[in-house]
């Protein structure tokens, strides 16, 4: 009997489609192989029983990871404040010391995965001592007794987990805080200020040139114009001035260190002024390991708070910025306004 040409093409496409399932079959085994999820004796148990009680006694946390560490301390024992302390003391954020707390207390052990310590990399468990993606966290009490300790890792929204010196990993259910930065744990709410306040700041760039940007009320975050003494300056663009004009509004430290660890002096000032009289007075220093500005606030007006409330985060303290928001805070004077004298060939054309 005769086969026909349709008969033909559809059998060698069920064969080709067979063929296909066998080799993605096998590609799964071979790729998923040691990530099986298999109940254990700790399905469902917590990671930590009975941590939520110890946790009052608790005085240091350190977290490990393969280019970073930290080291979280609590100086009064059972005082809420905890500090930072590489950063000099710093204080640490209460809300991501609560959710640490309650994460810990509530972590429950999921199924088990890999035992083959070569995939560990694979979902973030591997040795951050050794250079490994892990994240290890520990935690003493005030004699320095060992209340927890964690090696823990995501792959994609998945928590993953193992024990320190246990070549089993374990998916996890509950929820961590970010480990992998320490700037997340610094307590960096300190300005909270809407650029539509912002009336009016003065620069003072490193050559010691000055200048004076005013705006109106309600007017645009564009519409900042030199004042006096410097109305006859001109503006080479009207970009250029939001950026200096509102970067206290942006202001988002990286890092920090006490002050009086600065061994450069003061390169540039800037003072921003609000409609409702709140002044930020800050110096910008360019120190060996990065850019760095100090800042003090006054406040006009008796009952005044708000300085207050700023000066006591602040004072003390020097801010690490990233170049680009460092930048910001010390623009040149010539690169916004040009002099009078200068001719209109050869100043760039003022960009509405």
């Amino acid at each position: 009997m005769t086969v026909s040409r349709h008969d033909h093409r559809r059998r060698t496409l069920i064969g080709l489609a067979a063929i296909t399932l066998i080799l993605f079959a096998a590609l799964v085994f071979t790729h998923g192989r040691g990530f099986e999820a298999q109940l254990t004796e700790r399905d469902g148990q917590s990671v930590f029983p009975g941590l939520d009680a110890q946790l009052p006694d608790a005085r240091i946390i350190r977290v490990r990871l393969a280019d970073l560490s930290y080291t979280l301390q609590r100086k009064t024992p059972g005082a809420d404040v905890w500090q930072m302390i590489e950063s000099g003391d710093y204080p640490t954020r209460t809300d991501r010391l609560a959710a640490l707390a309650e994460g810990l207390s509530t972590l429950r052990w999921g199924t088990a995965r890999t035992q083959d310590p070569d995939k560990f990399d694979r979902i973030g468990l591997s040795d951050p001592t050794s250079g490994g993606t892990g994240a290890y966290i520990e935690i003493l009490d005030t004699e320095g007794v060992q209340l927890a300790e964690l090696i823990t890792g995501r792959r994609g929204d998945q928590l993953y987990a193992r024990r320190p010196g246990e070549n089993r990993a374990f998916h996890v259910i509950g929820t961590l805080p970010p480990l992998y930065t320490r700037e997340v744990w610094l307590d960096f709410d300190i300005i909270n200020m809407s650029a539509d306040v912002i009336e009016a700041v003065r620069l003072t760039d490193e050559t010691g040139e000055s200048l004076f940007l005013r705006r109106q009320v309600g007017s645009s975050q564009r519409a900042f114009e030199p004042a006096p003494p410097y109305q006859d300056e001109q503006l080479i663009s009207r970009l250029t001035t939001t950026g200096p004009a509102l970067a206290v509004s942006r202001f988002a430290p990286i890092d920090v260190k006490p002050a009086a660890a600065l061994v450069t002096e003061p390169v540039a000032r800037h003072i921003t002024s609000t409609f409702d009289q709140l002044e930020i007075d800050i110096s910008a220093y360019r120190e060996p390991d990065g850019f760095y500005i100090t800042l003090h606030a006054i406040e006009a007006g008796d009952g005044a708070t708000r300085a207050e409330t700023i000066n006591a985060k602040a004072d003390g303290w020097a801010f690490r910025l990233t170049e680009f928001d460092w930048n910001e805070f010390t623009p040149p004077v010539r690169s916004i306004v040009a002099r009078p004298l200068d001719t209109l060939e050869t100043r760039p054309a003022l960009i509405p």
